[in-house]
């Protein structure tokens, strides 16, 4: 895939892989899937995502560890977190790191339009 793909998702969930895209193409934007970060690094998605929707928990490699990753390569993609666990502290940990937003599942339709607009606006 050579065009840019404005969003990368990048989560464990199947059903988030086979959802999210759906409810983006509605909002006009192109997406491509990753199962874990480690498939997100190997496939290249860094250069060909605008933004991330990242899930927090994932088997091998965390949301949080790839943003650290990112940070280390000096890769600045504006993400948007992702999880099913309401932890605040986490929470605003992500957020001072450079998240634009972290919300939880299940999130509302309009949560992530706004989290997306905002996180399109950075690149």
């Amino acid at each position: 895939m050579t065009s840019l793909s404005p969003v990368a998702i990048v989560d464990d969930d199947e059903s988030v892989r086979e959802s999210l895209p759906d409810l983006l193409k509605m909002y006009g934007l192109a997406s491509e899937t990753f199962s874990c970060a480690e498939e997100f690094l190997e496939k290249d998605g860094i250069s060909r995502s605008k933004c991330m929707i990242l899930d927090v928990a994932m088997p091998g490699m965390s949301g949080p560890e790839l943003q650290v990753e990112l940070n280390r390569r000096k890769v600045k993609i504006p993400t948007i977190f992702i999880t099913g666990h309401r932890d605040e502290g986490l929470r605003s940990r992500l957020i001072e790191q450079g998240a634009i937003s972290c919300l939880n599942k299940p999130f509302s339709d309009a949560e992530m339009l706004e989290a997306l607009n905002a996180a399109l606006q950075q690149r």
